[in-house]
């Protein structure tokens, strides 16, 4: 997946807004929570999103793929894909869904009723 192609499926997804922050990251957001963000690393698109528990303990070993810089430092259960072929695209695209529907899921009530989410 491409930087561009990233942007345009999170795009897609129901009341997101975008802003580029971070040295350069573009970072998607629902009701004001990050859900994803794509920066570089090494030359090559990086992206970032949460995990459950399970994924982070699987994907955080897996090679071309590590619990994320700083987020994961911070307790936080977030993976960083660095490595072109880590995930297939669909692979990806499911665990960037699965980041969204959590932000969504800690957003109240009121505020999922408001972005119709």
């Amino acid at each position: 997946m491409t930087r561009e192609e990233f942007n345009t499926f999170c795009g897609g997804l129901a009341a997101t807004s975008h802003v580029v922050q971070w040295g350069n990251a573009d970072v998607w957001k629902v009701g004001g929570k990050v859900f994803a963000l794509c920066g570089w690393y090494e030359g090559g698109p990086a992206f970032t999103f949460k995990v459950g528990d399970i994924a982070f303990e699987v994907l955080g070993d897996a090679p071309g793929i590590r619990p994320a810089p700083y987020l994961a430092s911070r307790g936080m259960k977030w993976v960083q894909v660095y490595e072109e072929g880590a995930l297939s695209e669909e692979s990806l695209r499911e665990h960037i869904v699965a980041s969204y529907e959590m932000a969504v899921g800690k957003l109240t009530r009121k505020v999922r009723a408001e972005l119709g989410v």
